[in-house]
């Protein structure tokens, strides 16, 4: 009896020296849980735009990365549309569904540079699916840095319009809000532009970051003890 606490003692502290030594986290950033429109009627489709989403019901930054880190995988989740809606968004929207990751930065009056991207997929053969896009290179991420999704088509990857505070900006300048068969997805590197247009809706997917693990604290050296010489005593008269 006494063996065997010893033994779960024992793989309790290595449980524990292993996790301390693997700091470095993995943290699915944005939301891939609503259901897209279609092929529901209006079937809804995002297009020929980049966007992020601002808020999902009260919650924000949600879309933001929390830490620094590499992003080594996307994830869509995708409606289903028939035949003849996918036939209608090829014609309309400059060809088949297709998509990438982009991660943005931030700025002031609502603008943001393109920081990185992942390459783009197609996307009509994994329809009615949430899939995992693996990336062959990891894209390099600081705190605070927003995944956004372009579109150089069309995806089925957003929902009906909601009434619960959620919210997603496009990279649409603000008299162009209602053209969305215009092309202004973000397909270059250091590029910054505005992102004026906000729709009560949510987009459907996100990014899994591993965050940079982080050094154990240096020990601080205990000081080494000096010796301190012993006085020789001096002789006096008369000794």
């Amino acid at each position: 009896m006494l063996k065997s606490t010893l033994t779960a003692g024992a793989a309790v502290a290595v449980t524990l020296v292993c996790a301390a030594s693997a700091s470095a986290k993995i943290v699915e950033v944005g939301r891939t849980d609503a259901a897209p429109a279609c092929p529901d009627s209006p079937c809804l489709a995002v297009s020929r735009t980049t966007g992020y989403q601002v808020k999902v019901a009260d919650e924000r930054n949600t879309f933001a990365a929390p830490e620094d880190g590499k992003i080594v995988a996307w994830t869509i989740t995708l409606g289903k549309p028939t035949d003849e809606q996918t036939a209608f968004f090829n014609k309309s929207l400059g060809g088949v569904a297709s998509a990438r990751l982009t991660v943005i930065r931030l700025g002031k009056k609502l603008s943001a540079r393109t920081i990185t991207q992942s390459p783009v997929q197609p996307l009509q053969p994994f329809f009615g699916q949430t899939v995992q896009f693996p990336l062959s290179r990891a894209l390099n991420v600081k705190k605070g840095d927003v995944m956004a999704l372009t579109v150089p088509t069309w995806a089925p990857a957003l929902t009906q319009l909601l009434t619960d505070h959620s919210s997603w900006r496009a990279s649409r300048a603000l008299d162009k809000c209602t053209d969305t068969s215009s092309q202004t997805a973000q397909q270059r590197l250091d590029t910054q532009v505005q992102y004026r247009c906000l729709y009560k809706a949510r987009l459907t997917y996100s990014a899994t970051l591993i965050t940079r693990p982080v050094p154990n604290a240096a020990a601080t050296p205990t000081p080494t003890p000096t010796a301190t010489p012993t006085p020789t005593p001096t002789p006096t008269a008369g000794q």
